[in-house]
């Protein structure tokens, strides 16, 4: 039933209840609303009570009309099967409509209009919607201030959504609306840009304080709109200029006027604070948007930025609000971060970098990169008169002796909250804040300016050290210099260590500073730790263990920062390649100890994450755990339980629990206390992908290193099925569980789960790609070797698609032809363990149908189709699966069939080769599960110890093939008389030569 005008007052009302604070009122109304959505009609009803007239000031109704709209159009604009969606007729009433409400006076309506509008445009635009741009265009040039503010919000929430469309067709609309926009939008820019600071100066001089200035104020956020959409058209309405090398024209008209516009508003920053509220947090906006913008632009078109009327004035602009700041814009933190920014990103912008290349053998041909050579020898030597050695020098000390110094507030926070401070110092990305910014600008200048900056660095580290000795308690001007020093020296190692020698360094300076106990040493003694893990690559041998005591005695410090830093750098210690676990190992219990008590201290979930990130590699690298089983077995029970809905330290804790079952090896049943039940609860189906996915690597590593099955784990099993059922995602851990069971588990597991493992391969067998067959079909081969008797009837549904597999798939790629070569081995196996079944299962119905739906020929002997398979495979696998091929061929030599003889010649070709080939290298990969990047030695788990057995075992490897061979080829005689002389006569004499060497005849 479609809604109608007369349906209006109904939804007026309905809208009014659903804002009542009376739920018998609004509980109704939001369930007719929600049904009444898909309606034909009900976004028309909608737009009617958003535009009415007599319903101006009923703001709140009509905000939740527009909130209604826009969720309408979001599900149904789109024609969509099990919807009958809009109309086309009433889709082009409602763009209508909103193109002729354009001066919409309250500000959430109108915001949520011009939203609307964007996500219409980005599904009908331009092919629907073709006049959108040009009605918005004509619009303007009679819109007064706030009509075109309206619409300048449209056009940005517009060119916004468009601008993120791939398509190289999207793309030039883009370009196309970006060549109709840009001039008036500069134009108006420009024109707004006076008015603004004229009116300011007008305010500036004005004694009056109490008069309106709502119109300028409007004007100030059209201009501000203005200055957004022009980002937008320049960034993405232009190819990058990076690969194009074609001048974007307006980056040189536009980037000079932003930069002025900044310089003019500064002034007014500081007279505004106290008079002007709303200007003055617009100034601040206003400044730090246009240095975006003007980073935004660099990075989109760098070559262009780079002109000698953008980057030289953007660049010492930039550099001196960092080196001499007015001192109302040191306190201006957002403004300083985008200068910063901008620096950073010219410094090691790769375009601006002298490019190293030979010259042309044609030098009357400018080729591609010879220009952008030109351009980048260019744009270099400006940087090179912009930022002289003296420059570099004094910006290199500004940062240090300026931004990276702890302030007052700084002291503060940390005071209040240590873990936060923690965190946002030394996690939060550079661009957030003004001190992690000044870092990264450091880093990007010491890089590029190394030979001049290494012994300054080393200068002002001595000068600070100097001036404060580590006997000093009180929180000085000098103590906060060396914290700085100590900063700029910890962020730089790897250039630094050629200027400072770390072992001097940590002697003479760094354990020093550890021996002051008092608590504002905490500010030096959370650098020494930053250092301690970041000079990790330089601490040599003989320094490895008073460093290691070191980190242990700042992991005591009274203060959770500190003991932060100090985890932290341990995990990088512990983690390194050249950790030492004899220089460690009496440390250990105490590192536990202290280990698990900061996961106590500790309230903030990154502050968990951190240390337990710690614990895991502690428990991954540094020897026995087994001495300390109890204590992590508590340590696991606790943090999962409080762990509880956090899904992301939850993953941590899995994985550190993977690398606990690990280290304990064959005892790892020490740890089931927490283990299986965490199991439990981590492979619910409905688990989280990322948390399920963690939960089934834990759950691989359990059954490795499981010395037996135990009743809890055998339970488990069927939620393999249930997890694949719902996805292949984790197919190939699921693969390796799969076959974990079967080998621990043998024939108890079948007897209980053989259901179940059926399913499973009949599941996975004929519904995945290549690469998740070559993950189950080695686990099919397993099965089929522990139990050749009863596992072949088991899955012998499996079975059949792998024998279409082996005679319908596609050779043509690599992955096809070792799917096809693994399946082929498996039901070689089978020929050879259990012959009659293969021959029953050959002449199965339910086989030959699906091989006649697989276009496979009817009345094709099916076992002779396998031979060749198997005759053409036997390159393609490995040599228990090329022995598998040869005993299954030489069986075939005793079948009462004419053809066997025709084939006789390939048959002992084959035979011979893998007798005189030798024999497999006994070495054999552990399997994923086992594997630890751990630079401990590793024993062999039991898993391991079990698949070497199987090996051994294996009937393939203990039965004689040059026998075999022998004993048929007098059967295949027998049975064929004179057939079997003539092929053999036709056989070459250097294979015939072969043969009796491989068969040790006469």
């Amino acid at each position: 039933m479609a809604l109608s005008v007369s349906d209006l007052p109904a939804m007026y009302t309905l809208l009014s209840n659903s804002l009542s604070g009376d739920e018998s009122l609004r509980k109704p109304a939001e369930s007719t609303l929600a049904q009444s959505e898909n309606l034909p009609g009900f976004c028309s009803c909608l737009m009617e009570v958003i535009t009415a007239k007599d319903l101006v000031s009923q703001a709140d109704v009509r905000l939740m009309a527009s909130l209604y709209f826009k969720n309408s159009i979001n599900r149904y604009w789109r024609n969509k099967r099990d919807s009958s969606g809009l109309t086309k007729e009433e889709k082009s009433h409602l763009k209508q409509k909103l193109l002729s409400h354009l001066r919409e006076e309250n500000y959430q309506i109108a915001l949520t209009l011009a939203v609307l509008i964007s996500k219409i445009a980005r599904i009908d635009y331009p092919r629907e919607w073709p006049e959108l741009f040009s009605v918005l265009a004509q619009q303007l040039q009679s819109a007064d201030v706030l009509a075109s503010h309206r619409i300048f919000m449209i056009l940005f929430r517009t060119l916004k959504e468009l601008s993120t469309k791939r398509l190289t067709s999207d793309q030039r609309n883009f370009a196309d609306i970006a060549s109709q926009f840009f001039d008036y939008s500069w134009r108006l820019w420009q024109s707004d840009m006076q008015t603004i600071l004229n009116g300011f100066t007008s305010l500036v001089q004005t004694t009056n304080l109490n008069s309106s200035h709502d119109e300028l104020h409007l004007t100030c956020e059209r201009w501000f709109l203005c200055s957004k959409i022009i980002r937008q058209l320049i960034v993405s309405g232009f190819p990058s200029d990076e690969k194009s090398l074609q001048e974007v024209r307006p980056v040189k008209e536009v980037c000079p006027s932003l930069l002025k516009a900044i310089q003019s508003l500064l002034p007014f920053y500081s007279s505004f604070g106290e008079h002007y509220p709303k200007l003055f947090e617009f100034i601040r906006k206003a400044c730090t948007k246009l240095m975006k913008i003007l980073v935004a632009i660099q990075t989109r078109h760098p070559y262009s930025f780079g002109d000698q009327c953008v980057l030289p004035l953007v660049m010492d602009f930039c550099l001196n609000k960092i080196i001499d700041p007015e001192p109302e814009i040191m306190s201006f933190d957002k403004f300083l971060i985008q200068c910063m920014s901008m620096a950073k990103i010219v410094l090691e912008c790769k375009e601006y970098k002298p490019v190293m290349t030979g010259r042309l053998i044609d030098e009357n041909v400018v080729t591609l990169e010879q220009r952008k050579k030109n351009i980048s020898g260019a744009v270099a030597g400006v940087l090179t008169s912009l930022l002289p050695n003296e420059r570099v020098v004094l910006l290199c000390n500004v940062l240090i002796r300026r931004y990276f110094v702890l302030t007052a507030s700084d002291l503060e926070e940390w005071h209040q909250n240590p873990e936060a401070f923690h965190h946002e110092q030394d996690a939060v990305l550079w661009s957030e804040k003004l001190r992690p910014c000044a870092e990264a600008l450091y880093i990007v200048l010491f890089h590029n300016h190394t030979q001049l900056l290494g012994p300054v660095v080393v200068s002002i580290l001595q000068e600070a050290m100097n001036g404060c000795p580590p006997s000093v308690t009180d929180i000085t001007s000098g103590l906060l210099l060396k914290d700085a020093a100590y900063g700029a020296a910890a962020y730089i190692y790897y250039e630094l260590s050629n200027y400072l020698s770390f072992k001097d360094w940590f002697n003479n300076a760094l354990s020093l500073e550890l021996t002051n106990d008092h608590p504002n040493m905490r500010i030096i003694h959370r650098k020494v730790a930053l250092i301690l893990g970041q000079w990790v690559s330089e601490i040599k041998d003989d320094t490895k263990r008073p460093v290691y005591c070191a980190l242990i005695k700042l992991l005591q410090n009274r203060d959770l920062c500190v003991r932060l830093a100090a985890s932290r750098s341990l995990y990088f210690h512990i983690e390194d390649a050249a950790f030492s676990q004899q220089e460690f190992s009496d440390l250990l219990p105490v590192c536990w100890k202290l280990s698990f008590k900061l996961v106590e201290d500790v309230q903030e979930f990154d502050s968990k994450v951190q240390v337990l990130n710690t614990i895991s590699v502690l428990i991954a690298y540094v020897g026995d755990v087994i001495p300390y089983t109890d204590e992590l077995v508590q340590f696991f029970q606790k943090s999962w339980e409080e762990s509880s809905g956090e899904s992301l330290l939850q993953i941590q804790l899995l994985t550190a629990l993977r690398n606990f079952v690990i280290a304990l090896g064959y005892k790892s049943p020490l740890c089931y206390p927490v283990l299986l039940p965490v199991l439990v609860s981590g492979l619910d189906v409905n688990s989280p992908d990322e948390l399920l996915e963690d939960s089934m690597q834990l759950w691989e590593a359990t059954i490795s290193n499981a010395p037996s099955m135990v009743p809890q784990l055998l339970g488990y099993f069927p939620s393999l099925v249930d997890i694949l059922e719902r996805s292949f995602d984790h197919l190939k851990v699921a693969a390796s569980i799969t076959e974990g069971y079967i080998i621990l588990g043998g024939t108890e597991f079948l007897s209980f789960h053989a259901s179940s493992v059926a399913k499973l391969f009949d599941e996975v067998v004929g519904n995945v790609t290549d690469k998740g067959l070559l993950s189950i079909l080695p686990v099919i081969d397993i099965l089929i070797q522990c139990s050749p008797t009863d596992g072949p009837q088991l899955i012998s549904s499996t079975l059949q698609k792998m024998i279409v597999i082996c005679l319908t798939g596609d050779d043509r790629v690599p992955t096809s032809t070792a799917v096809k070569a693994s399946a082929a081995a498996t039901l070689a196996r089978i020929l050879v363990t259990n012959i009659n079944f293969l021959a029953q299962l050959a002449s199965e119905p339910s086989l030959l149908m699906l091989l006649q739906n697989a276009g496979f020929p009817a009345g094709e002997n099916i076992l002779l189709c396998l031979v060749d398979v198997w005759l053409d495979k036997v390159d393609n696998v490995n040599y228990i699966q090329k022995k598998t091929f040869g005993f299954a061929l030489s069986i075939i030599l005793t079948l009462r069939l004419p053809q066997v003889v025709d084939k006789l010649d390939q048959i002992l070709s084959v035979c011979t080769s893998v007798i005189l080939g030798g024999s497999e290298d006994t070495t054999e990969d552990e399997s994923s599960s086992d594997s630890m990047s751990s630079s401990r030695p590793q024993f062999p788990s039991k898993e391991f110890r079990r698949r070497q057995q199987m090996k051994i075992s294996d009937p393939i490897n203990q039965l004689s093939l040059e026998n075999s061979v022998k004993e048929n080829l007098q059967t295949c005689a027998s049975l064929h008389g004179e057939a079997f002389n003539t092929a053999m006569a036709r056989m070459h004499p250097s294979a015939l030569a072969q043969l009796k060497q491989a068969l040790k005849m006469a």
